[in-house]
């Protein structure tokens, strides 16, 4: 696993989202940006998270913070997702791994005595010049935007 850290330039990358809409980091220079990375849509920790992120979305977007999710789930899972719980930010579809690789959030966990690869849930908290000044590791799902929120003040 690559070990991002603080004050290392966030690393660039191209996807697409639930719309098919292609997106790279590039599209948020000057912006500040909370690009969090969840294991899996309709899960129970991961739903949590969205709508805490979801129920505090205009007081991100007033401080200036655009939200950005990342799952290994297909376009089709993320625009279900992002429907049933009214979602307002995008989500990346990650199929092939390349951006959750690229963060250095996909290795080893355990489960109930069981070891197998996954997404940690990480979120990286990115300035306007595309600095990442926060690394939010296993991320508290019912207070997510504070913790964001807080790493701004």
């Amino acid at each position: 696993m690559k070990h991002l850290k603080v004050g290392d330039t966030a690393p660039d990358f191209t996807a697409t989202d639930q719309n098919g809409n292609t997106i790279s980091l590039n599209d948020f220079k000057g912006k500040k940006l909370a690009i969090y990375f969840y294991p899996k849509d309709n899960t129970p920790g991961c739903t949590v998270q969205a709508c805490n992120l979801r129920d505090n979305y205009k007081l991100l977007t007033d401080n200036g913070i655009q939200i950005l999710g990342v799952s290994a789930d297909s376009i089709s899972s993320h625009q279900k997702f992002i429907d049933k719980f009214t979602l307002p930010f995008s989500l990346i579809a990650d199929e092939d791994k390349k951006v959750i690789e690229t963060f250095g959030v996909w290795g080893p966990k355990k489960f109930m005595g069981k070891e197998y690869d996954g997404i940690h849930r990480t979120t990286f908290v990115i300035n306007e010049d595309q600095q990442i000044v926060g690394i939010i590791e296993k991320p508290k799902t019912k207070e997510h935007s504070e913790e964001i929120l807080e790493i701004f003040k």
